[in-house]
């Protein structure tokens, strides 16, 4: 992927990884359009940013994602790149879990049901352009889940399934599909901006950033941090690492 001369579309892009990317990408000279649901942060990052764009965008509305191709078409003909980042994670005891499954659905909303929504939607407009990418964030966590989030980890795991399936079906076409896995970062997601564990935005965005620019561009695009989740099952140590980590966020979730 070209770093440079895109049209970027960035779902989740007034806060967080998605807020990183952007500002990234705006610097580099892309036109970038972040879009979110929270008007507030879109505001702030883009009056931040002077030329940055944004959308408010509902990643569970269906009609709204629907609507989207005619505003591509009318505003931002040249978008030629989607990075579906938008989620949600919550902590869930499976246990004593409510019948009507609301945490649950809306992670699976937002987190797979988005994404597979809007990359249906955008494909026939990023298909048309000379070069185009589909970016889909998924987690260190799609490959060794914290137990304490099970539907957030079930949904990323689903997103590196679909992008594997989706970057197979495109490979004789023009639109590359590229796996982000980031690993724990220091975000509002789950609290983890104040987090000492989490990897600091900034240097996990300049990795990231580093490793995009290579050419070709990766498949999957994985930090150091993030490779002993992503590779624990290949290198023999998946149980030691998952029991690890498991235990130790279960007993700082309890302390909490």
């Amino acid at each position: 992927m070209n770093m440079q001369g895109n049209t970027v579309l960035i779902t989740g892009g007034g806060s967080g990884i998605g807020q990183g990317m952007a500002e990234a990408l705006h610097a580099l000279g892309n036109q970038v359009i972040i879009a979110g649901r929270r008007q507030a942060a879109l505001d702030e990052t883009t009056e931040a940013n002077p030329g940055m764009k944004s959308i408010r965008l509902d990643i569970e509305d269906p009609e709204a994602i629907r609507a989207l191709p005619a505003w591509a078409a009318a505003e931002f003909p040249a978008l030629n790149v989607l990075i579906n980042n938008a989620g949600i994670m919550r902590a869930e005891n499976l246990a004593a879990q409510q019948p009507d499954l609301t945490d649950a659905e809306a992670i699976v909303a937002t987190n797979l049901l988005g994404p597979i929504r809007l990359t249906a939607a955008l494909l026939p407009h990023l298909m048309k352009q000379p070069k185009s990418a589909i970016v889909n964030v998924s987690s260190g966590l799609a490959f060794l889940p914290l137990t304490l989030t099970p539907t957030y980890c079930a949904t990323k795991a689903a997103i590196h399934s679909y992008s594997l399936s989706l970057r197979y079906q495109l490979r004789n076409t023009a639109t590359e599909v590229i796996e982000l896995v980031p690993p724990y970062v220091a975000t509002d997601l789950m609290s983890g901006r104040s987090d000492p564990r989490a990897m600091p935005l900034d240097k996990f965005i300049a990795e990231v950033m580093h490793i995009w620019k290579s050419q070709p561009t990766p498949a999957e695009i994985c930090v150091e941090n993030v490779k002993r989740l992503r590779f624990a099952e290949a290198s023999g140590h998946f149980e030691a690492i998952f029991n690890g980590l498991n235990a130790a966020m279960a007993e700082a979730h309890q302390g909490s």
